[in-house]
């Protein structure tokens, strides 16, 4: 089970999206070097505000190039980054992976799948009526989020486009993906 690293993108500054980059690095129990959203601790403006000494379990961002194809299908036209996304991969099916998954990317680095990422009202900012198609509800009505996954650094490393990504499961039980 793999997949391939089609666009990383990093921001100091805190700002919906990231700027594409020819590589990004990633930094071990911290997240992507230079980006706003790196450190041991929460560094997201909502979660900061309710308690900024929780662990940063969101230091990585990873979206499928997929979402794009289904968004675009709907009238959205979304680039890589634009979802401040860290990593923007291709034939791998983010969503479906457990918690506690591995991913080993590019020659060294390694992230740790920690849950979904949970959009808010900012991308219905960045594209009026957007959040409905990342953020459903399936037949059953429970509630399904497309818009990427979270993972921390156990491993650094520098990883660009291009870059394989090979995926490594936990011990079953597996649990799947809840919200961070």
């Amino acid at each position: 089970m793999g997949g391939t690293v089609t666009a990383v993108s990093s921001n100091g500054e805190y700002a919906f999206t990231k700027p594409n980059r020819d590589s990004i690095t990633l930094l071990a129990g911290l997240g992507v070097e230079g980006d706003v959203h790196a450190g041991t601790t929460v560094k997201h403006r909502s979660r900061v505000a309710q308690d900024p000494t929780r662990p940063n379990l969101r230091q990585v961002h990873l979206i499928h190039a997929e979402l794009f194809g289904e968004l675009l299908q709907e009238g959205f036209t979304v680039e890589p980054g634009q979802l401040g996304e860290n990593i923007t991969t291709s034939g791998i099916d983010l969503l479906g992976l457990p918690e506690g998954t591995l991913l080993h990317i590019g020659e060294e680095a390694v992230v740790e799948v920690t849950g979904l990422r949970n959009p808010c009202l900012q991308i219905d900012a960045f594209q009026d009526g957007l959040l409905k198609h990342v953020v459903g509800r399936d037949a059953a009505g429970n509630i399904v989020r497309k818009a990427g996954i979270m993972s921390v650094v156990r491993a650094g490393g520098v990883v660009r486009p291009g870059d394989r990504i090979g995926a490594v499961l936990p011990a079953q039980p597996h649990r799947p993906l809840d919200r961070v």
